[in-house]
C-alpha cells in the first residue's frame, strides 16, 4: 500500500504572524485577519457552525454533490481524461474530497492547507480506505501565494476549492487566486463552491445564529490574539457583530467595543471608543453572472453551474 508524503513548504513563522497582528490592530480602521480565527477552539467552533440550523452554505453545496455528483465527475472527466490529480485547496480532514473519489477516480490526491500537522491523521487515513491513490499533504498559506513545485503536481489536475471560501477574499484577490489556480491546473479543471447573493435576513442569521455560536467563535479571535501577541483582551468588553453590505454584495463581521477602553500589547497600545469596530471577516457573495465574469476574467473557460432549487449556493465547473 502507498503511504502519504507530506512538504510543509512554508515555515510558520510565530514573530511574523504577531507583527501581522500587531499592524492590523494600529490600522486606522482596526481589522484582524481571518486566519487568526482558527485556533484549536476555532477550528472546533466553526465544526460546530456547520451543523447549525441557520449555517445553509455547508449543507446545501452537500445536498448539490448528493443529487448531481454523478453528472458534475462525468463532466470533469471527460474535460481531464484518465490519470489526472485532484489538488484540494483548504483540505482540512478532507471528507469533502474523499466523497468525490469514487465518482472521480483522481490518480493522485493533494491536498494543502497552512500546516502539515492539520492533514497527516486524515490523510493517513484517507490512504488506508483509498489504498491505490498517491496522496501528498502539502503546508502552505495558499491565501498569500499559491503554487506548487511541478514534482508536487505534476500534469493536469482538478483544483477542488468548495465550502465557499472564495467568498472570504477581496474581488481582487479572488482574480489573482483564480489566475494562480489556472496555472497550478496545467490544462485541467476548476471545481469551486460559491454562495450566492439572497436576502439579507438568511445572509445575516447564518453569521448571527440564535445558539451565539458564530458570536463565540468570533470573540475567540480574541483570546487567540491574547496567546499570540500577549495582548489583554476581555471578550465580555466585546459583541459580535455581522451585517450584510448590500453594496459590496457582502457580509461583513466585526467586534464591537461595549465601552470605552484601552488593548495592551508588550511594546504597544490601541485606544478603541464606545462602539469603535474590530473588523474580522468579510465573505462575498455573488451572482452567477458576476462570477462567471470573474473567472473567464482569469482564463477559465467552459463554465458550468450547478444550483439547488433555490439558487442560494452553486458549484461551478471550469477549465
Amino acid at each position: 500500500m502507498l503511504t502519504p508524503d507530506f512538504h510543509q513548504l512554508q515555515s510558520i513563522d510565530a514573530e511574523a504572524l504577531a507583527a501581522e497582528a500587531r499592524a492590523g490592530l494600529m490600522a486606522v480602521r482596526a481589522r484582524a485577519s481571518p486566519k487568526f480565527f482558527y485556533d484549536a477552539l476555532g477550528s472546533r467552533l466553526f465544526d460546530a457552525i456547520t451543523e447549525l440550523d441557520e449555517y445553509y452554505p455547508t449543507r446545501t453545496e452537500a445536498a448539490i454533490f448528493a443529487a448531481h455528483g454523478d453528472a458534475i465527475a462525468a463532466a470533469a472527466r471527460q474535460r481531464l481524461g484518465p490519470g489526472f490529480g485532484l489538488v484540494d485547496l483548504g483540505a482540512g480532514d478532507g471528507a469533502k474530497a474523499a466523497r468525490l473519489f469514487d465518482l472521480l477516480r483522481p490518480s493522485r490526491y493533494v491536498a494543502v492547507d497552512i500546516s502539515i500537522d492539520f492533514l497527516r491523521l486524515s490523510l493517513q487515513r484517507l490512504q488506508r480506505a483509498h489504498p491505490s491513490i498517491t496522496m501528498v499533504g502539502v503546508g502552505l498559506d495558499f491565501s498569500a501565494h499559491l503554487q506548487l513545485p511541478d514534482s508536487l503536481c505534476p500534469g493536469r489536475s482538478l483544483v477542488f476549492y468548495p465550502g465557499s471560501s472564495i467568498g472570504n477574499f477581496d474581488p481582487d484577490d479572488a482574480l489573482r487566486l483564480l489566475r494562480q489556480a489556472r496555472a497550478l491546473a496545467r490544462g485541467g479543471a476548476l471545481l469551486i463552491g460559491v454562495d450566492l447573493v439572497k436576502d439579507s435576513a438568511t445572509l445575516e442569521a447564518a453569521y448571527d445564529d440564535a445558539l451565539g455560536v458564530t458570536a463565540a467563535f468570533n470573540l475567540n479571535l480574541l483570546r487567540h490574539l491574547n496567546r499570540l501577541i500577549g495582548s489583554d483582551f476581555a471578550a465580555r468588553q466585546w459583541q459580535h457583530l455581522a451585517r450584510y453590505d448590500h453594496g459590496l454584495s457582502r457580509i461583513e463581521m466585526h467586534l464591537l467595543a461595549r465601552q470605552a477602553l484601552t488593548v495592551s500589547w508588550p511594546g504597544g497600545s490601541r485606544h478603541f471608543d464606545a462602539g469603535e469596530r474590530l473588523h474580522t471577516e468579510n465573505s462575498y457573495k455573488w451572482t452567477l453572472p458576476g462570477f462567471d465574469a470573474l473567472l473567464r476574467d482569469a482564463g477559465w473557460q467552459q463554465l458550468q453551474h450547478w444550483t439547488d432549487d433555490a439558487q442560494a449556493f452553486a458549484v461551478v465547473l471550469a477549465s
